[in-house]
């Protein structure tokens, strides 16, 4: 199994999303799932599927009349690749100044403020 290089680009993030929710997918049913919302070409979503094979980030086997797309890692474990590498390139790998920012953040609900903490307190009691 090839190795997912790099981060997904906001388009390819947009495809994944889709088959993520699927499951697994064709090309025509990803690019109808996005026509729904946007304007796209079934032939960039097609191009945009196969480079994300290339890169890694999908698996395609033949179905019966078209081939099927899976994702070849958890759309966990591909945020987590994302969040890291913007930490290490905005904030040189400390993710202090995310989390200070990410607290301060007016727009931040009290809501999501509480889950914050419940996993602060959750993360201290493993350490």
């Amino acid at each position: 199994m090839k190795t997912p290089k790099a981060v997904p680009t906001d388009v390819e993030l947009e495809i994944l999303k889709a088959i993520w929710q699927r499951g697994q997918a064709t090309v025509r049913e990803i690019y109808q799932d996005l026509s729904a919302h946007r304007k796209i070409a079934y032939t960039t979503v097609l191009t945009m599927m196969g480079i994300l094979e290339q890169k890694g980030h999908l698996k395609k086997t033949a179905g019966e009349r078209a081939y099927v797309y899976r994702p070849s890692q958890p759309q966990g474990r591909v945020v987590e690749g994302m969040v890291n590498e913007f930490v290490q390139r905005v904030f040189n790998g400390s993710a202090k100044p995310l989390l200070v920012h990410l607290v301060e953040d007016p727009n931040m609900s009290a809501e999501e403020l509480r889950e914050i903490e419940k996993l602060l307190q959750q993360r201290r009691k493993k350490a």
